[in-house]
């Protein structure tokens, strides 16, 4: 049940030590699981005490044990060692610390640890941590390459060396960090996010030299595995040798074989790449001169044809045809014309056959009164009218003395005046 204090009545220290020291027997014996990162033995005391740490959570409990117990396990027990533990949880209320007291200590073995790690691999494989669409290619020439490696380590030359070797203007950003041991899963993650926030260090080695499984845990770390998954910056792993396959393998952009193999991955060969431009400018030239000698013999032979070697022959026989055409349209206009005056001159003749003043040039006469009007009977006209005469040449102006009806239109000129 919940305690009530308040300022007034606060519970003594003591009190308070005798609680937590009730609720924690009350957990009774249990199997603890965790990686040994320190052990102390004081001489002359038969306890040994342990310190036992969960890499996932960055946790630890301190374990007290006989040294017996110790001395019973086969190869004794070394730092980094993955152990489960029968222990029984502990309060010490003077001194205000708890701690597991020890009674069976079991290492973890190979065969215990590798069917953990399918497990665990089974599990990244099915969030997708592994999946090939999510691996990022490297960079044709990275600007900065960070490496995180051990201090000192033949992985770290190995990869340096080999790597100024092919590109010697290569820069590194190298964090030498623990890559064996409790702090490895730690020390390997900080570095990893120091690198990926730096915006100069175009890929990430991660890299070691080989070890025995116990010794390449770190690196099939869950928490390691998580944070490189989630870098933007592509990563290469390159621990061990090649039958080495921690899971930092399979999370990687690349995996490489060998730090040496890492340094061919993530830099070019300059000696390949002066290769590689040299034959291009060859190509490219053979490209070019072949182009060059294609054209100038097309040129040639364009030059070579009649059109061009003597272009005066195609405007003289053109110049003919102009010509002919010419004279062709002339000729065709000319009997045009020719037939159209024929055609008007006969027009005219008939036109002038059957004109009034052709009548009148025969000694015809008309006559008209003063308005105009034209006298076409005898009948029509009056003694003594003035009347207008129109002959061939000019006009009369008659009187009309006398009438006559006649059966033809011709009028008596001895009846005008």
């Amino acid at each position: 049940m919940p305690l009530t204090t308040t300022a007034e009545e606060p519970l003594p220290v003591r009190r308070v030590s005798q609680l937590i020291t009730q609720w924690i027997d009350r957990l009774g014996v249990i199997w603890v699981e965790g990686q040994v990162t320190q052990v102390t033995r004081r001489p002359g005391q038969a306890t040994v005490f342990l310190v036992l740490r969960d890499p996932v959570a960055d946790m630890s409990l301190t374990v007290t044990c006989n040294r017996l117990l110790l001395d019973a396990i086969p190869g004794g027990l070394r730092e980094g060692a993955h152990v489960v533990v029968h222990a029984k949880p502990r309060f010490f209320a003077t001194r205000g610390t708890f701690s597991l007291s020890a009674d069976e200590i079991r290492p973890v073995g190979v065969g215990e640890l590798l069917a953990r790690l399918e497990q665990l691999r089974s599990v990244l494989a099915a969030e997708g941590l592994f999946a090939a669409d999510r691996k990022r290619a490297l960079p044709f020439l990275p600007a900065v390459v960070g490496l995180i490696c051990g201090r000192a380590s033949a992985a770290e030359k190995d990869v340096v060396e080999n790597a100024r070797r092919r590109w010697p203007a290569v820069r590194f950003r190298i964090e030498e960090v623990a890559v064996q041991g409790p702090s490895a899963v730690t020390d390997v993650s900080e570095a990893l996010q120091r690198l990926d926030r730096d915006p100069e260090v175009d890929v990430i080695v991660i890299t070691r030299g080989g070890g025995s499984i116990e010794d390449l845990l770190p690196f099939s770390n869950e928490t390691l595995v998580r944070a490189v998954s989630s870098c933007r910056t592509p990563i290469v792993s390159a621990i061990g040798h090649e039958q080495d396959t921690p899971l930092l393998d399979l999370v990687a952009d690349v995996r490489a074989s060998t730090p040496t193999d890492a340094a061919k991955r993530v830099v070019p060969d300059v000696s390949e790449e002066l290769e590689r431009v040299g034959n291009a400018r060859r190509r490219l030239r053979h490209t070019i001169v072949t182009r060059v000698d294609r054209e100038a013999a097309t040129v040639l032979s364009l030059r070579s044809r009649p059109c061009l070697a003597q272009p005066q022959t195609m405007i003289d026989g053109r110049h003919a045809e102009v010509m002919a055409l010419r004279g062709r349209s002339r000729r065709t206009l000319s009997a045009a014309l020719d037939r159209a005056g024929d055609n008007l001159g006969h027009t005219r003749a008939r036109v002038t056959a059957l004109s009034p003043a052709a009548t009148l040039d025969r000694g015809y006469a008309v006559l008209q009164r003063a308005e105009g009007t034209v006298v076409r009977r005898a009948a029509d006209t009056t003694v003594g009218e003035v009347l207008r005469a129109r002959v061939a040449e000019g006009e009369l102006g008659v009187e009309v003395r006398s009438t006559t009806a006649q059966a033809g239109p011709a009028v008596d000129g001895r009846a005008l005046r």
